[in-house]
């Protein structure tokens, strides 16, 4: 993928786990929710790792241990090892190494994700900002439990000029419940304490990127994740291809919204995406079309039918997300460098995504 500004997204004749050596995939929202796996994730990753597919579990979340994550995943039926698995844990941890003394202390605001990404590093994890020759503060997700106290400590040395890090700034994170606030929602409370900015090493940044290359080899990666403004914002400042799947954050209004950053090489509904092609949007008659559903600006607002000539296609016979790649076309022409103001209401209706 360039940094050109996608109008549709793309098509692949192959299947994408033979048309990519490797898939960095994030956990939350694509792989499972709340602990418990997606439906059909299991089944599809076990199918694209037994045809030679790499796979790589990269993500923002730094309160588990890779150890943890890659013993989560195997119990839930993917068999994984802690080294496939790299957190924005480790990517700031590398880079507070790079700026910091070998053996300095720093004080953690969060999870044991944290300490032991730091301690790998050679760096000292400690619990108050009273310690004594404090180099850093590094911030990352907790967990619900995470006591607001942490962050009145993390305010007092930031406050008296320790250098401050974030492993990630997602708003939010998706549970089996629903959205819940992110790591992003807790910095922004110290961000007000301090007035400071933290370096963030965690996606859609260089430094989460150069962790995954250099820990996977990847030659041919596709980033898969479920958010516009981490996972596929990753891929595009990396100039990696990327599939958006629909179990998490993203919804497809947001799809259609998206700014060219935000535009996914590929779209699908699941984690099957991964195991099939990805079909053709063409231009037909004035709009753009993908699995007999045509799009077209018209009127302010973004139209949806079904191609008559596709065997008298009823809408309840195609597939949604065809519909959906097409709508993204027409948005994505209509907005250029810019975001859609186009109303998808009613075509979006009509695909019930």
């Amino acid at each position: 993928m360039t940094r050109q500004s996608r109008t549709s997204p793309a098509a692949s004749e192959r299947n994408l786990h033979q048309a990519y050596d490797t898939a960095l995939l994030d956990l939350d929202g694509v792989v499972y929710a709340g602990g418990e796996a997606i439906a059909h994730a299991v089944e599809s990753l076990v199918t694209a790792r037994a045809q030679g597919m790499h796979l790589a579990y990269v993500t923002n979340n730094a309160l588990r241990t890779p150890d943890a994550v890659a013993g989560h995943l195997t119990e839930l039926g993917i068999p994984t090892e802690a080294g496939e698995v790299i957190t924005s844990a480790q990517a700031v941890a590398r880079l507070i190494a790079e700026q910091v003394a070998p053996g300095s202390k720093v004080l953690v605001i969060g999870g044991e994700g944290l300490r032991v990404a730091l301690r790998e590093r050679g760096l000292v994890p400690v619990e108050s900002a009273g310690e004594d020759g404090l180099a850093a503060v590094v911030q990352g997700y907790g967990g619900p439990e995470l006591a607001w106290g942490r962050f009145a400590e993390a305010s007092y040395a930031i406050n008296r000029g320790v250098p401050w890090y974030a492993s990630n700034t997602d708003l939010t994170i998706p549970g089996a419940r629903g959205i819940a606030p992110g790591n992003g929602a807790a910095v922004e409370v110290v961000r007000i304490a301090t007035g400071a900015e933290p370096q963030v090493a965690g996606k859609p940044l260089p430094p989460m990127h150069r962790e995954t290359v250099l820990r996977t080899g990847a030659k041919r990666p596709l980033v898969v994740g479920d958010r516009l403004d981490t996972d596929i914002e990753g891929a595009f400042n990396g100039e990696v291809d990327s599939l958006l799947v629909l179990t998490g954050v993203t919804d497809a209004a947001q799809l259609l919204r998206a700014e060219p950053r935000h535009r996914p090489t590929y779209v699908d509904r699941d984690l099957r995406g991964l195991l099939t092609g990805q079909p053709r949007v063409r231009e037909h008659a004035g709009g753009w079309e993908c699995g007999g559903w045509i799009s077209a600006a018209a009127g302010g607002e973004l139209e949806l039918r079904t191609l008559p000539e596709a065997g008298g296609t009823e809408a309840a016979d195609a597939d949604p997300v065809d519909g959906l790649r097409a709508l993204c076309a027409a948005a994505w022409t209509a907005a250029g460098d810019g975001v859609c103001g186009l109303d998808a209401e009613k075509a979006l209706a009509r695909l019930g995504l």
